[in-house]
């Protein structure tokens, strides 16, 4: 009766929802329910509403608490202490009755809001037992009170608390896997298991627009979410606000589905011309100002784009009058300034209104997730650009794959420095502050490598995504404190040079997490974390992401990459079919990318990066990797830059070029800092120049390299 009475207020109090008890009737009678701990809530939660009657697994000294024992009498309790071998030798005893038994493998309450630490026994008493895991979701109850948020979230009287029961499975390791090594294996299959439940219960199949009104409700109208260097900030009311009165404008010029070219810095302006394009089923298309007008007109060209959006300010202080001059004979140019004296006090009202009343209308968009969101266009490094269609949901589960994996909250500033037309500086840099409640700064280029440190300083940043250019670059410009409020330097697009590494733990006493990814995959294929992180690698897969390895003839120890998952892009746009979507297939059927990159994958799942296939010489029937190649040069001259190319040699069919920034640099420097060096790894010749063409997106410009070594 007590328990009727407790799931009635419980629903009267937090609108309880539980979904997926299917999932738990079919887990069988040997069940080890493992569940994310997110409140004190959650023992309540999970006695009142599943069904039958549970045994609950909980600390000892847990236990013991007075507030805590009027509730453990609901269901059975098996005192255990997680850290001692004796109690999980007793609940494998115990779960070998064929019990149904609860037990949160974080060991604590969540302080992050996000998955902690998961201990690797109740992953070893699930492989001893041979018990069911039936992995539970319990979400909205760290908005609660009785979660350990404080100060970090905004808190509520009485969220809604939903519980998700995923679908069970089961943790088995090979039999010639023993001892520890079982038990960490283990433990890492269970770790996964919860992150892939964190994602699968999270909401992505929705519009970035839903997202943030989501994040609205979440965090408080008056929550400020941007600022720019007109140092004027943003709240989630105003951002709304002026999305619906910007896009209400923007929908009279152009066409429901329209490509709608974006010519713009990084502002706040140009997030609310996203999402208002974005809102009237329009398709922001991020033009990159860097590549010069060809590339610019040329990708206009590829993805149809009549409708240009730019800034008269923006054209004056980026000097791109040229650009926007020849752009303007392909395309119409709208200019913001321009725009905004069209819009009437009325259309403002009328905006205002529609912002408070979004649950009077904006259900009535129908808006499909699997529609384009957004068009980002490769950076031409390796040829003329081509269009990456990215979805509404590919863009946010990428994001809600990288949530599952890295603990954000709203007292996190982002210092975007990435342009938008970069994937990971549009989705990662934009998106997931906007939607996550985190502030971002946003500053109009990367190349100001004196001023960002300083901006790093003044706005008390905590994150920072970038490459390993722009990271190196800083390192150099800035003063030992002025990193001091970061939390996490994420560091993508190229490879992390050890030196970058070192510069960063030695100066600022801050570990650099590579990952990896590409436009194609939203852009986040692979991260290191705070808690799954080894050095040297770009980290493991996001939760959901499937992976083949197709060899390749002269590599030994890796394959061609290639990817499946829910961030997997709904397709290219290509030059010689302008404006057709070719969605994603590759020899592993349909839906898969062919990432180019050739990598090898640990037993633990840390991917390595051999290198691009198309970054690989064949010299005398050998397959020579070039990133390897400039390896070689790190190794002799780690202060300066370097670039390894191949061309056309008459004699062996390519032929190895460095250019480096290193003056005097020989052959002979790089065979006695790599001793042990293959002759046919060195370069034929070696080139000096003052610096390497980088493009804005911190990579290499290798068209521009290989260039400079047929001109030499």
């Amino acid at each position: 009766m007590l328990k009727i009475c407790l799931r009635l207020l419980l629903r009267l109090l937090y609108k309880v929802e539980v979904t997926g008890l299917d999932n738990y009737k079919n887990a069988g009678n040997r069940v080890l329910i493992v569940a994310n701990h997110s409140s004190f809530l959650d023992p309540l939660l999970l006695g009142v509403f599943l069904p039958d009657n549970i045994t609950f697994a909980i600390n000892t000294h847990i236990s013991q608490r007075w507030w805590l024992k009027p509730f453990l009498g609901l269901s059975k309790v098996f005192p255990m202490d997680p850290t001692h071998p004796l109690s999980l030798k007793d609940l494998i005893h115990h779960l070998e009755n064929d019990t149904r038994t609860v037990i949160f493998p974080e060991g604590r309450i969540s302080v992050t809001g996000a998955l902690m630490k998961v201990y690797d026994g109740t992953g070893m008493v699930a492989d001893k037992t041979q018990a069911t895991v039936l992995p539970i979701r319990i979400a909205g109850a760290q908005y609660t009170h009785f979660s350990k948020l404080h100060d970090i979230v905004r808190l509520r009287l009485f969220p809604k608390i939903t519980i998700h029961i995923s679908k069970p499975t089961h943790i088995s390791a090979p039999s010639d896997i023993k001892g520890r090594e079982r038990r960490a294996y283990c433990g890492q299959i269970l770790a996964d298991i919860m992150s892939n439940m964190m994602f699968d219960t999270s909401q992505y199949q929705q519009a970035i627009f839903t997202s943030l009104l989501e994040a609205k409700k979440i965090h408080g109208g008056k929550h400020i979410i941007a600022e720019d260097t007109d140092r004027s900030t943003l709240n989630y009311d105003d951002l709304i606000t002026r999305t619906i009165i910007l896009g209400a404008a923007l929908e009279k010029m152009t066409s429901t589905g329209e490509n709608v070219g974006v010519f713009l810095p990084n502002s706040s302006k140009t997030l609310i011309t996203i999402l208002g394009l974005q809102l009237h089923h329009r398709v922001p298309a991020m033009l990159n100002y860097s590549t010069g007008s060809a590339n610019i007109i040329s990708a206009c060209h590829t993805a149809q784009i009549k409708t240009v959006l730019t800034s008269h300010r923006f054209i004056e202080l980026g000097n791109l009058k040229q650009e926007a001059e020849q752009l303007s004979q392909h395309c119409q140019l709208i200019y913001l300034e321009d725009l905004a004296p069209t819009i009437s006090r009325l259309d403002k009202l009328t905006g205002l209104l529609k912002a408070k009343t979004t649950g009077l209308w904006y259900k009535a968009k129908n808006f499909n997730a699997d529609t384009p969101a957004v068009v980002l266009f490769t950076s031409g490094s390796e040829g003329t650009p081509k269009g990456v269609v990215l979805s509404h949901a590919n863009i946010l589960g990428n994001l809600k794959q990288l949530e599952a994996c890295i603990s954000f909250n709203a007292k996190d500033i982002v210092l975007n420095f990435l342009p938008m037309f970069h994937s990971f500086g549009f989705t990662v840099g934009t998106i997931l502050p906007t939607i996550s409640g985190m502030r971002t700064f946003y500053y109009p280029s990367p190349l100001h490598f004196s001023v960002i440190p300083e901006i790093a300083y003044e706005v008390h940043a905590t994150i920072m995504f970038g490459t390993n250019t722009f990271f190196a670059a800083y390192a150099k410009k800035a003063h030992a404190y002025d990193f001091y409020n970061l939390r996490y330097v994420v560091a993508g697009a190229e490879k992390l040079q050890e030196s970058t590494r070192q510069i960063w733990a030695d100066k600022f006493g801050i570990r650099i997490l590579e990952g990896y990814g590409a436009t194609e995959t939203s852009p986040i294929t692979s991260v290191n974390t705070p808690l799954h992180h080894k050095s040297g690698t770009v980290g493991r897969f996001m939760p959901r992401m499937a992976y083949e390895l197709e060899p390749i003839d002269g590599i030994t120890d890796g394959g061609l990459l290639h990817v499946s998952g829910p961030n997997i892009m709904l397709g290219y746009i290509l030059p010689n079919n302008p404006g057709q979507l070719v969605p994603p297939e590759s020899c592993f059927g349909k839906g898969w990318h062919d990432t180019g990159d050739i990598v090898h994958v640990d037993h633990e799942g840390f991917i390595s990066i051999r290198g691009r296939s198309k970054r690989f010489a064949k010299i005398g029937g050998e397959m020579i990797s070039l990133v390897a190649v400039e390896q070689l040069a790190i190794n002799a001259w780690p202060e300066a830059h370097h670039a390894a190319v191949s061309i056309a040699d008459a004699k062996k069919g390519e032929q190895i070029i460095m250019v480096t920034t290193h003056k005097g640099a020989t052959n002979n420097d790089l065979m006695a800092a790599s001793p042990g060096v293959n002759n046919i790894c060195l370069p034929k010749k070696i080139i000096v120049v003052d610096s390497i063409p980088v493009l804005m997106t911190g990579k290499i410009n290798y068209p521009a390299v290989i260039d400079l070594a047929n001109t030499h």
